[in-house]
């Protein structure tokens, strides 16, 4: 074997490892968290990790299968998945199969599961983006494209998910080789559209205004942001050990979902929690080297620089807000919050790169 093909197979092991560590010590924080949480909803400790556990097995179901197909067979089919996502977020606004929960319209009932539409559509916009612009770089069709699934986000209304999209999406076509002056000037006509989505929407607002002044409003608006902070506070440097927080006793809203890096925080401290970083950091560095790998396929290049792009898009939206440093976007942290759609897809998505690193040695 060749020092080449030494170096791929051992960029494919080391992100199996990671997605792995990563999945495990995420497990182990969805269950301590959630407890509480699925006592009081289901009148059992064990529901939503039952779920989760659900989740898991399907994911690696999907991680397995997507390791074994080529990864042309996603470049190939790239336009039909993104179809696919699309006719899927527009699923959530017919009567019986969407869902409308906390006045949001983001989820399908699928029986024995409910499915979360966005996150299929994340890498159905990379498989398609992929395999449009690896061979143009045309504005045009490039902002069709992007304000379709992007406008039927804003009407679930989901703008964490718009946010990350619109990220995926000029990060693509920027490393195909798009006009960098030509987004520029799309960023200048969709910042006021940006504006004027969140001054129209009385919640996206108050979260907007929280962020700014997150004491004007403590037992309100800024409830979920003090306790986020109290959870951090806590924790100090070694934190109080796992399943020792206080935060997860109804204190802290959401705290399975987008709050749970408040609850490594508060359990593992500064430095528990910085490790915790490092593994994401290691993570996006060996995704980077995959993609690195084949820049003679170009398809398949755009395809693993584009789940680089949603994995670090979404760790990072996550943590900013978990740590007050943008408004809280709702978010949830990869491998780490409870979500089964989120969770399969992203372990379904880890698959697809180990093949590619594996096809590239």
């Amino acid at each position: 074997m060749t020092r080449t093909k030494i170096q791929h197979t051992s960029v494919a092991r080391w992100l199996f490892l990671i997605t792995g560590l990563l999945t495990l010590i995420g497990i182990i924080f969805v269950f301590e968290s959630s407890i509480n949480e699925s006592y009081r909803t289901f009148g059992t400790p064990y529901a939503l990790i039952t779920q989760q556990l659900l989740g898991i097995g399907i994911g690696v179901g999907a991680f397995i299968a997507a390791s074994l197909i080529p990864t042309t067979f996603w470049n190939r089919f790239g336009p039909s998945l993104y179809i696919f996502g699309i006719l899927l977020l527009l699923l959530v606004f017919v009567p019986v199969v969407g869902l409308k929960l906390n006045g949001a319209r983001r989820w399908i009932n699928l029986g024995f599961m409910v499915l979360q539409p966005v996150e299929i559509m994340k890498f159905a916009l990379v498989a398609g983006f992929a395999h449009w612009f690896a061979k143009k770089q045309r504005i045009r069709p490039f902002l069709l494209l992007t304000a379709l699934p992007l406008g039927l986000l804003l009407l679930q209304p989901d703008l964490g998910s718009t946010l990350l999209l619109s990220t995926i999406a000029v990060g693509i076509f920027f490393l195909a080789g798009g006009s960098i002056k030509k987004l520029a000037l799309v960023g200048l006509i969709c910042t006021p559209l940006l504006l004027l989505a969140v001054f129209t929407s009385p919640y996206r607002l108050d979260r907007v205004k929280t962020f700014f002044n997150p004491t004007s409003d403590l037992q309100g608006t800024g409830f979920h942001v003090a306790q986020i902070a109290l959870a951090f506070g806590r924790g100090g440097w070694f934190g109080h050990g796992i399943g020792n927080s206080q935060q997860k006793l109804s204190y802290l809203p959401e705290s399975s979902t987008d709050s749970i890096f408040a609850i490594v925080g508060e359990e593992l401290g500064f430095v528990g929690a910085f490790v915790i970083v490092i593994l994401f950091s290691l993570l996006f560095l060996y995704l980077y080297r995959a993609a690195a790998q084949l820049e003679s396929k170009p398809e398949q290049q755009l395809l693993v620089y584009g789940i680089l792009l949603w994995f670090a898009g979404q760790t990072f939206l996550n943590l900013l807000a978990t740590v007050g440093l943008i408004p809280l976007t709702g978010e949830p942290l990869p491998f780490f919050s409870y979500g089964r759609s989120s969770l399969i897809m992203l372990l379904f998505a880890s698959g697809v790169v180990i093949r590619a690193a594996r096809e590239s040695a």
